[in-house]
């Protein structure tokens, strides 16, 4: 199995309380000279080792290490015999990807998400909004103050750019990827115009391309695709450009408390990206795109899984207020359940079903949404 997302999410940390119930379990921290070098051989290591499992920590500054792996797998024919842990996606780890196949199965680990610290009551409203702002890194988000918090992700930006960015790609410009990751940050929310940001840092538009599939490979951006419908209609085709953690977010964009969040002008942008990331992770599997059209029907989340359509629309007020561009998405695709997200305190339908709700709520539904059953947009095609 491999263990893969953004550095100091708390991987390791989750592999120590797996393996402490393993007797006889190892682990290497591939980050350590002094654990490389026990791989040295590493057939030799692993025969040392057989029966055991083994956990192979920040697996991707070691790629040769996969055809190996492959081997003994094949060789071994069983379940459990590695873990491995990693800072990049199977696409970044192509190497994985490729001698692995149908022999290993990937599990993303996001930092912090809402149902992990809601409490309940006030303290539920107050865990919220400290998420929202700090982001989700368990050393940001549990830090005795904001000063703290505030640090370690500058600290984290840092390392990133100065360690992390070079492994994984030795000649890349770090200082361009550095400034791509401001400007992304100001793009927050925004549609990806690979061309302008190549015009601002002196590149091209296929040299911004690598470096967002860098960025988006090592778990700090996303990417959200234009949905892809048939509909006789002007869609956007653009790709929206997110920062994966709010903390880092506000952190490159000079965010420190909860009144600079209030009065800055990518508070709604936040509010859009935090509820994008936990939505999607309460509901894998799902097919997650947004909707615009040239005429002014938007919705920024369109969750898709076989016959099931349910869109979601993000408002960062407590006194949410759709447009016309939002009922005229919802009957082009022929939606019957929409969800407003809010900081609000209860959930109110908004008609035409429609329902304003807090995300708390939102994802305490997620196992049930489209449940009603298959969506009415094909009779309204009739």
């Amino acid at each position: 199995m491999a263990l893969l997302g953004p550095r100091q999410c708390g991987k390791t940390t989750l592999a120590r309380r797996v393996l402490h119930g393993l007797p006889g379990s190892v682990r290497l921290d591939l980050e350590r000279p002094s654990d490389r070098a026990r791989l040295a051989d590493p057939e030799a290591f692993f025969a040392l080792h057989a029966g055991e499992t083994v956990c192979l920590d920040e697996i991707q500054r070691v790629p040769e290490l996969f055809p190996v792996l492959r081997s003994v797998v094949d060789e071994r024919r069983g379940n459990g015999q590695f873990l491995v842990l990693g800072s990049a996606s199977p696409d970044l780890l192509r190497q994985s990807s490729e001698s692995l196949a149908g022999r290993i199965s990937f599990v993303e680990l996001t930092p912090f998400l809402l149902p992990e610290v809601e409490r309940g009551g006030k303290e539920e409203e107050r865990a919220e909004r400290l998420l929202w702002l700090r982001g989700g890194f368990p050393r940001s988000f549990l830090a005795r103050s904001g000063e703290e918090s505030g640090a370690w992700r500058e600290d984290f930006v840092r390392t990133f750019l100065e360690r992390d960015v070079p492994q994984l790609r030795s000649r890349v410009a770090v200082p361009r990827v550095a400034s791509l990751w401001t400007m992304c940050a100001h793009e927050h929310g925004q549609l990806l115009n690979a061309a302008r940001l190549g015009s601002a840092l002196g590149v091209s538009a296929q040299t911004i391309r690598a470096y967002l599939e860098l960025l988006c490979g090592t778990f700090v951006m996303r990417l959200l695709p234009p949905l892809e419908a048939n509909l006789g209609k002007r869609l956007v085709r653009s790709p929206k450009l997110f920062l994966r953690d709010t903390g880092i977010l506000h952190s490159l964009l000079g965010i420190e408390t909860q009144d600079d969040l209030l009065g800055h002008p990518c508070r709604g942008a936040s509010w859009e990206g935090f509820v994008l990331e936990n939505v999607l992770a309460a509901l894998p599997g799902w097919t997650a795109s947004f909707y615009r059209t040239a005429a002014g029907a938007e919705l920024d989340l369109v969750l898709e899984r076989g016959q099931r359509r349910v869109a979601v629309e993000c408002k960062a007020s407590t006194s949410p207020v759709v447009s016309r561009g939002f009922w005229s998405a919802l009957e082009d695709l022929g939606i019957d359940e929409a969800y407003v997200v809010a900081p609000v305190a209860a959930s109110y339908p908004l008609g035409k079903g429609a329902t304003v709700l807090p995300l708390g709520d939102l994802l305490a539904r997620a196992p049930r949404l489209g449940e009603a059953g298959p969506s009415s947009r094909t009779s309204r095609r009739r």
